[in-house]
């Protein structure tokens, strides 16, 4: 059964809200080649870092057979990720596409 939540409960839970941006990485023209593996791999160590500095809040590889390759919460504004994105080392080697798309979620939210 799911938690009812009143009206007052949700006005009250809106203002808390903050802007994220979601990355939604795509393949790209590059992607499946035999250069692509060290890329992706230097691609994933920025992510580290990237978590570490608190840039980004959340990164999901998908594990599915379409080209969403990897989705992304980060906790800047969208200017500022898509300027984080341009430097990507799967990006700048075209292994890797992306959109990015301002949202708001709540600040505290984590994964079980």
């Amino acid at each position: 059964m799911t938690t009812y939540v009143s009206d007052d409960e949700m006005r009250a839970g809106m203002t808390t809200t903050k802007t994220y941006t979601t990355v939604i990485l795509h393949a790209g023209p590059k992607y499946g080649t035999p250069e692509a593996r060290p890329i992706i791999w230097e691609h994933g160590r920025r992510n580290f870092g990237l978590r570490a500095d608190g840039d980004l809040s959340i990164v999901c590889p998908v594990a599915d057979d379409t080209d969403v390759c990897g989705i992304g919460i980060f906790n800047r504004d969208l200017d500022a990720t898509v300027a984080l994105m341009e430097e990507d080392p799967g990006v700048v080697a075209g292994v890797f596409t992306y959109t990015a798309h301002p949202v708001r979620s709540f600040p505290g939210d984590s994964l079980p």
